[in-house]
């Protein structure tokens, strides 16, 4: 792609003009994804942005935006300054950015766009390349004692892997985004497993990792340590018990943590998610120590827009931003816990290019009710495709709807009190719920 032409550019222009000119320079607009390090290391070099604190760097399939909170609520109730940068937003772009758990102003982003724009030249760089060194601009002038990177698709060539991680960790390995990461568990977990360094210590929150990432950690000397393996979680009655090996004078020894609330977080997944992110802090205690009480108070206060939310309120409201079969059978089995209700109305709203088919299939046993609907942006899939394909299993379509607004008030109008409305498969799916609940997060 040639370089976007870079004229001067007014002082007073607002952050959605900005959003606007970032869409505008590529063909698919914010959707467009271009992998690849070279364009955004030359602008990091430009730029003169260097590592100052530890930075801690999340990959995964899923489960990187619940582990970014929890380390994030966890290193702030330590006293740490935590600057966290995450993708993709719910309602406002600010979200992304957010120092001392607080999403930075329209004013403060302006002025690291402003920075970056200067600064590229003549260098094109993707609307995330662009947010990403903004970030980064962002965290520099906010003098942190931490920085938390959550990497945005795959993670060799991901945007965020150009800077110096002091841990890593990746969440979960499973099939989505194919076309960018390859088509198996295999090729993915190589992807992901880029963001690996020589010498620091790698935590993988899968329990069966492929053996690609197993291959990767070797060869380049990373300290990788595998859920299950390593460091793991026991559930029990109403808590649940960390506990980690280490090596105390040439012998294996085993280190438990008990009587730990639950995470803040719902859904049985968070134990693994939790664990993982204990295991990052054990490898960054030398720089970050962290109190048991502090790790307690961060996991139990949390609170993440989408991530199995469950509203209060009668007939009960559950958001889950699940878009691949992998979230979606994780979905699955956090519905088939919670208390008994009559009839589930799922309103549906999934990109084109997703596993459609595997995403209904992980489901469709916890939902009486489909509300398919048709998401804003080129690579929605439409309400009609998802009609037919529900159709094709026999599933009942309640009311095809042209968009959220209309589904969720088409849920809101049918269901009883002792009725679920579900609101899944994708973030913007759940954003538009939020903004039909004129609800904030």
């Amino acid at each position: 792609m040639s370089p976007a032409p870079t004229g001067k550019l007014s002082t007073t222009r607002t952050l959605v003009d900005w959003l606007v000119l970032l869409e505008s320079r590529h063909p698919l607009g914010v959707d467009g994804i271009e992998l690849g390090l070279e364009r955004v290391t030359t602008v990091k070099a430009t730029l003169r942005q260097t590592e100052t604190c530890p930075v801690i760097l999340v990959a995964g399939t899923n489960g990187k935006g619940s582990c970014c909170a929890m380390l994030e609520g966890v290193l702030r109730n330590a006293g740490y300054r935590v600057g966290l940068y995450t993708s993709p937003h719910l309602l406002r772009y600010n979200e992304r950015v957010r120092v001392d758990a607080s999403a930075v102003s329209d004013a403060v982003l302006c002025a690291a766009f402003a920075k970056v724009e200067q600064a590229r030249g003549d260098t094109y760089l993707s609307y995330f390349e662009f947010g990403t060194l903004a970030a980064w601009e962002v965290f520099t002038d906010a003098a942190l004692d931490v920085v938390i990177l959550e990497v945005g698709l795959g993670g060799r060539l991901d945007a965020t892997n150009i800077y110096r991680a002091s841990c890593t960790l990746v969440t979960t390995i499973d099939l989505d985004h194919q076309a960018f990461l390859g088509d198996t568990r295999e090729a993915i977990g190589f992807e992901k497993a880029g963001i690996f360094r020589p010498g620091v210590t790698a935590i993988c929150g899968d329990a069966k990792p492929p053996q690609s990432l197993l291959n990767h950690a070797k060869q380049i000397g990373a300290l990788l340590r595998v859920l299950g393996q390593d460091f793991g979680y026991m559930p029990q009655e109403q808590q649940w018990q960390y506990w980690s090996f280490r090596d105390v004078a040439g012998r294996r020894e085993v280190a438990r943590r008990s009587s730990m609330a639950y995470p803040g977080l719902r859904g049985a997944n968070q134990l693994a998610n939790a664990a993982s992110v204990l295991a990052v802090l054990d490898a960054l205690a030398g720089v970050l120590p962290v109190a048991m009480k502090d790790v307690r108070q961060g996991l139990h206060e949390l609170s993440l827009a989408g991530r199995f939310q469950v509203l209060p309120g009668r007939p009960v409201k559950v958001l889950d931003v699940a878009h691949n079969p992998h979230a979606a059978r994780v979905l699955a089995e956090n519905l088939s816990g919670m208390g008994f209700h009559r009839r589930t109305w799922a309103v549906f709203g999934v990109m084109a290019d997703k596993d459609i088919d595997g995403i209904i299939d992980a489901v469709h046993q916890q939902v009486t009710d489909w509300l398919p609907c048709e998401l804003p942006g080129r690579r929605a899939a439409s309400t009609n495709s998802l009609v037919a394909l529900l159709g094709a299993r026999n599933l009942t379509v309640a009311g095809p709807c042209a968009d959220v607004a209309a589904a969720m008030r088409f849920a809101t109008d049918h269901a009883n009190l002792d009725d679920r409305i579900l609101v899944f498969g994708s973030f913007l799916t759940v954003a538009a719920a939020l903004k039909f609940l004129d609800r904030s997060i």
